[in-house]
């Protein structure tokens, strides 16, 4: 009997491509779905739309919160196991969604995804990276930009169109036989890599910047919306700031600290975190505050002005074509000052009075938005983690995502406390203020320029072999590398 089970054959790295890429494409879809069935969620449950709106407060605060102790996680117990850990948590939490009989367990549940989702992310990209050496993660830019680009901006219409449809319920169902999927595959496909973390689990730090993480990003989230004085918003703000002031001030002195702020130290890596939640800030800011510019400016509908954006996730699919191919030969430097320099130009264009009024210069900005502004990211994301070794990878990853969340959160509170605080769903009849907005956003993008002149100048090249160390023929370059440390 024991003949007939025959375990599958899978290429590692073809095996962690996959996965990962379907789990970050739950994950993506998850973070902007639900938001159109949230006065269909409401009505069903027979409640108000504010308390509905804690089903994505409840993802966003937990993912914030999931992100500190992922690196940890990781190499305490394993990239394999806890990255499929929580793949399986997220699949069974969609599934609880699906089914949920009253709004407060589709809250806890939509939470449990939020949590497999800040633990996934990070996590992924680390077996990821582990799996691809520095010369040859440029290849990655096709697989990297399908989840944090295409699936963002495909879940609005497509959580829309299921919800008029079918039913709300299938926004969660469709995760359920994809996530199941990718969860065999990972089991027979994936490579474990247990790190070890040294010293004892920081506790402390865990305490300190857990809730710091998860206060702010209710703070920055809600406070644009509903006010910053609403007693919630404030306390979580104040609150929040002095948590992640402690935390840094004690990260920086333990010894063997949750989140290693040293990294940032790096010129390499310390530069791409800083591009990271620069760029996050103007990209999350712009595409906050233009659809309210176009509503301003041409009496859209909020349906029009949210697909007036759509044109920046097909730049971002096409800048994924060509990073490949350009990053070799121009390096990183030379491709992300340009690019972010013309990303910024772009933006100021979009706040020019008679722009906003002409629907296909708003779709063209838009697309070389994400072509230009998506280069730039993708190299950054890329070229940002070469010198960052194994060992250090799974605690890098997640300080990079932080810091690009945050960054993000930063972006879109700025530009609503330009806007008029807790007045942003309402289009005012003067769009003098979206227009300022959007210079803000322009210069936070221009900024980033200045940061990449950090870069390196040249792309990651592969490592030479001795005659001792090369690979036998026929392995590749990674397998050859596990061979290595496993030896």
């Amino acid at each position: 009997m024991s003949g007939l089970l025959i375990r599958p054959r899978i290429r590692p790295r073809v095996a962690v491509v996959l996965v990962y890429t379907a789990a970050m494409c739950m994950n993506g879809l998850d973070s902007t779905i639900v938001n159109p069935a949230l006065y269909t969620i409401a009505g069903d449950f027979g409640r108000p739309l504010s308390a509905a709106n804690t089903v994505e407060t409840a993802f966003l605060v937990a993912l914030a919160v999931g992100l500190p102790v992922a690196g940890w996680l990781g190499d305490r117990f394993g990239t394999k196991r806890v990255f499929l850990g929580a793949l399986t948590a997220f699949t069974i939490a969609s599934a609880v969604c699906g089914l949920a009989p009253d709004l407060n367990t589709l809250v806890v549940a939509r939470a449990v995804q939020g949590l497999a989702g800040g633990l996934l992310t990070p996590v992924g990209m680390t077996l990821l990276f582990r799996a691809f050496p520095p010369h040859e993660r440029m290849k990655l830019a096709k697989v990297l930009i399908v989840p944090t680009a295409l699936m963002p901006a495909l879940g609005p219409p497509l959580g829309g169109l299921l919800t008029e449809h079918l039913s709300w319920h299938w926004l969660f169902f469709v995760n359920v036989p994809i996530g199941t999927a990718a969860v065999l595959l990972g089991v027979f496909g994936l490579r474990e890599h247990v790190e070890g973390p040294e010293g004892k689990f920081d506790v402390l730090g865990f305490w300190l910047a857990t809730p710091a993480l998860g206060l702010l990003t209710y703070a920055l989230g809600f406070g644009p919306s509903q006010g910053w004085t609403r007693p919630a918003v404030a306390v979580s703000a104040a609150l929040g700031s002095v948590l992640l002031v402690a935390a840094v001030l004690h990260q920086v002195r333990a010894k063997t600290p949750l989140l290693r702020l040293r990294l940032l130290a790096d010129r390499v890596y310390g530069s791409a975190s800083a591009l990271a939640g620069v760029t996050a800030a103007g990209l999350m800011g712009v595409l906050f505050v233009f659809p309210l510019l176009y509503q301003a400016s041409l009496g859209a509908s909020a349906l029009d002005a949210g697909l007036s954006v759509f044109p920046e996730a097909v730049g971002l699919m096409l800048a994924s074509q060509v990073v490949d191919r350009l990053l070799p030969k121009l390096g990183p430097r030379l491709l992300t000052v340009p690019a972010l320099l013309v990303a910024a130009a772009v933006f100021a264009t979009l706040a020019i009075p008679g722009v906003a009024e002409n629907a296909w210069s708003v779709r063209g900005l838009m697309f070389l938005i994400g072509l230009v502004l998506g280069t730039a990211v993708l190299t950054v994301q890329i070229s940002g983690f070469e010198s960052i070794g194994p060992a250090d990878m799974g605690r890098a990853m997640g300080l990079f995502q932080i810091v690009r969340t945050l960054g993000g959160a930063l972006g879109i509170a700025a530009c609503a406390a330009v806007i008029g605080g807790g007045h942003v769903t309402e289009a005012a009849a003067d769009p003098g203020p979206y227009r300022t907005a959007v210079w803000v956003t322009a210069a936070l993008v221009a900024a980033g320029a200045l940061i990449a002149l950090r870069l390196p100048r040249e792309a990651p090249q592969p490592p030479p072999f001795d005659d001792e160390e090369a690979p036998p023929p026929g392995e590749d370059l990674a397998a050859g590398e596990a061979r290595a440390v496993k030896g």
